[in-house]
């Protein structure tokens, strides 16, 4: 049953997988030369994401157990929204350590004006909340997570080895970079339903995927460009 499921999950995920050339910031943090400033940058900017993605998972859940006018209640999409949100609720108690080791404190936080490219992405997360069928979403989501995972690892190693941050420092990071087993059991069975129940739309969760790829080719694009104007 899970095998059906697991191939569709992972076709998504590797048609929509990203060049991995195309986020110039990574390899600047990789070696120790992005800017403290851009850091900080990363910090604010993660701020608005991470509480925008938690109330669009949260209603997400609550659009999956309630059903729609057009799809009944879905407790696999349901249960994997909100462990989503649990997740996001996490990172931002995270968040606040990386936050203050690169001097992004409140005061600086209130002042800071979020760069629009950064936010595209959360506000399509946004989007799809509202609009999107909750499966499909499921299976948008999972290239950019594998994408997104993959960042936190290189930069979480990078923090520790070439900018001294502790471990609460990187907590946010390592939060995302570690496997996550029963996160990728919710997903499956989400879209094990989906496929049980013919309501999956492969184009639909394809064309989502493609924009959330791009929305976080230009959070990170964006922020390579401040750096380079920082330096």
């Amino acid at each position: 049953m899970t095998r059906t499921a697991r191939e569709l999950l992972e076709g998504v995920t590797g048609k929509l997988a990203p060049d991995p050339h195309a986020n110039r910031l990574l390899p600047l943090i990789a070696r120790g030369a992005a800017q403290l400033d851009t850091l900080a940058a990363l910090a604010l900017e993660q701020r608005h994401v991470v509480a925008s993605d938690h109330r669009a998972f949260l209603h997400l859940a609550e659009r999956s157990a309630a059903g729609t006018r057009t799809s009944p209640a879905d407790p696999a999409s349901a249960a994997f929204f909100e462990m989503l949100a649990e997740g996001e609720a996490q990172a931002g108690e995270r968040l606040a350590a990386f936050a203050a080791a690169v001097g992004a404190d409140e005061a600086r936080a209130a002042e800071y004006e979020p760069l629009t490219d950064c936010q595209a992405y959360p506000a399509y997360v946004a989007w799809l909340a509202l609009n999107g069928e909750p499966t499909d979403v499921v299976l948008a989501l999972g290239a950019d997570f594998a994408a997104w995972g993959g960042y936190c690892e290189t930069i979480t190693e990078a923090l520790r080895h070439h900018y001294g941050f502790d471990d609460e420092a990187c907590g946010f990071f390592d939060l995302f970079a570690a496997p996550a087993p029963e996160l990728e059991s919710k997903a499956l069975a989400a879209v094990q339903a989906g496929l049980d129940a013919e309501r999956i739309s492969l184009d639909d969760a394809l064309r989502h995927g493609r924009l959330l790829m791009a929305y976080e080719a230009k959070f990170w694009h964006a922020l390579w460009e401040q750096d380079q104007r920082v330096a």
